[in-house]
């Protein structure tokens, strides 16, 4: 069966391998993943990444962006593995949320 994510064999058109800009949020995304994967962590590997990732429902897949769709399966690996709590990615949400409200 067809995950909403295969993309192979269906007509799509050209691929343009374009290099761009990554934004300081997208660098961080993957070094976070590079330094939770590194074999002496063993924290979250890159098949959890991608199951998570297809775990996205469609609509969900569609929205998120390429880095976007990395951050929800590292988040939703850590919490189901218990490196972080709900409630401590709350308060860290939080304090991001405060401190762009101020500017900062």
């Amino acid at each position: 069966m067809r995950g909403h994510h295969d993309m192979g064999g269906l007509p799509a058109g050209p691929v343009e391998p374009t290099e761009h800009n990554y934004a300081p949020w997208e660098k961080r995304v993957h070094a976070l993943l590079t330094l939770l994967s590194h074999s002496s962590r063993g924290i979250i590997m890159v098949d959890e990444l991608r199951i998570g990732i297809e775990a996205l429902g469609a609509e969900e897949y569609d929205r998120l962006s390429y880095y976007e769709r990395w951050i929800v399966s590292i988040t939703n690996n850590l919490l189901k593995k218990g490196v972080i709590s709900t409630d401590e990615l709350g308060r860290k949400l939080a304090e991001i949320e405060a401190r762009e409200a101020k500017g900062q």
